[in-house]
């Protein structure tokens, strides 16, 4: 029998390969500035560079006057306050309600709601010993590429993949949206049991009458109870998340591979590429492990000065991971205010007192009150600076006894709804491949022969 590969090996060979990419690959900044190249598809005051129109949803962080204000999320036009409050108001989940507004572009009324969740609900089971064959197989150490390997993998199980008419993308789409919360929590199930050597192993079925909130926590406890504050909570998470604008990277991601023809499979596939991205999808993780030292270092949560000092060492990079970073607060977009982070206030409150973990909530209160007047006060800011909604969805996590593994996981069960609607957008609108320019810089050269070379 061959001796079994290391294949996570990295060899000196490979350490001096790697270091041509290092010397060989490094571009001069300065040509950026003299192309008038914006890096990272933003202006120097930190503006979109404008790549596409959408109608799925808008972000207003500034005035017309280019002045900061408070900001604002539409869902194809509307308030995400008003959606968040008429929802809540009449005591329903709202979820599936905004997967429907996102994909089809109005308010379902109580019949084209039901029949909606419905659909959902039918769609809501996997392939026969996909769980098994799939997840169980070779469980992954990161649930995001188990999510991915399985979304890839119903593409063999799929007879029209790669039919790209509006109607079978539609159909590949609901099924995505309906069985992510289980390829998420399976994948994290096999996960603990396999790699973490837990002593449980257990896979819950969802159930048909139960919103999608109600069925993740329904399938990740063992003994798959919850509140009604509990279910509430996590299905205004997903609602919060479920659509951000035709610009974050893992949407632009979404139309600019759907641009290219592929199939349904491969394209969620790319965005969940994308999500994972810890410059995207693990913001939270990072203000969790924050708070986590906050806590062990500030003695007195509730003082101010011994609170503001700490923050500072970690703006000047002299606490935490060192990056001079305060986790959770600015956004590449809002100025003023993030009114996701605003709306989720209220809720956390209200969870964290169910949890008798008001303590923990009040140092995040005060985190979000002060961390702004030290970065405003030391940094030369071009807008206004406050919490981003990264900053209490992990603590909202926490409170409701998720794991870290499936923070992320829990955002894309959220985006894969506005991934769908902007793959259904591209192939309404789109008639050409998304393909921007790259100017070469190199210089030119002449070739030399393989005995003439050093």
């Amino acid at each position: 029998m061959a001796e079994k590969r290391n294949y996570s090996l990295i060899t000196p060979e490979l350490r001096q390969l790697a270091s041509y990419c290092q010397t060989d690959g490094v571009i001069d900044k300065a040509l950026y500035t003299r192309y008038q190249v914006n890096r990272g598809l933003r202006d120097i005051n930190g503006n979109g560079v404008l790549t596409g129109l959408t109608e799925i949803s808008g972000i207003v962080a500034k005035t017309p006057e280019d002045k900061p204000c408070d900001g604002k999320l539409q869902y194809r036009g509307y308030d995400i306050n008003d959606l968040v409050r008429g929802f809540l108001a009449d005591g329903r989940f709202g979820f599936e309600e905004i997967t429907y507004l996102l994909l089809f572009g109005h308010l379902p009324d109580r019949q084209q709601l039901a029949d909606f969740s419905a659909i959902l609900a039918d769609y809501r089971s996997l392939p026969n010993s996909f769980v098994r064959d799939i997840i169980m197989k070779a469980p992954s150490t990161d649930i995001m590429n188990s999510i991915s390997r399985s979304v890839l993998t119903m593409y063999a199980y799929d007879n029209t993949p790669d039919d790209i008419s509006l109607p079978n993308v539609l159909r590949q789409c609901l099924q995505l949206i309906a069985v992510f919360p289980q390829l998420a929590l399976y994948g994290y199930q096999a996960y603990d049991y396999y790699k973490q050597n837990s002593s449980s192993f257990f896979i819950h079925d969802p159930l048909p009458e139960l919103s999608t909130a109600e069925n993740i926590l329904h399938m990740l406890r063992q003994d798959m109870s919850y509140t009604p504050t509990e279910a509430m909570v996590l299905d205004v998470a997903l609602v919060l998340h479920a659509e951000h604008g035709g610009g974050n990277n893992s949407s632009f991601t979404t139309h600019v591979v759907t641009s290219s023809g592929t199939d349904t499979y491969a394209a969620i596939a790319a965005a969940l590429g994308s999500l994972k991205g810890p410059k995207h999808g693990g913001a939270n993780i990072k203000v969790c492990n924050m708070f986590r030292e906050i806590k062990q270092q500030v003695s007195d949560w509730t003082d101010d000065d011994e609170l503001r000092a700490y923050l500072q060492k970690i703006l000047h990079g002299e606490a935490f991971d060192r990056s001079g970073l305060i986790y959770g607060v600015g956004h590449a977009i809002y100025s003023k205010s993030d009114p996701r982070a605003v709306i989720f206030k209220a809720f956390v409150e209200k969870l964290a007192m169910e949890k008798g973990m008001t303590d923990e909530f009040g140092l995040y209160s005060a985190v979000e009150r002060i961390a702004p007047e030290i970065i405003r006060a030391e940094r030369k800011m071009y807008k206004g600076v406050s919490v981003n909604v990264d900053f209490y969805s992990g603590f909202v996590y926490q409170l409701l006894g998720i794991p870290e593994e499936l923070f992320t996981p829990l955002f894309a069960i959220a985006r894969i709804s506005g991934w769908s609607a902007h793959r259904l957008e591209e192939l309404v609108n789109g008639n050409r491949i998304i393909r921007p320019a790259y100017k070469s810089v190199v210089e030119d050269r002449s070739y030399v022969p393989m005995e003439n070379r050093k």
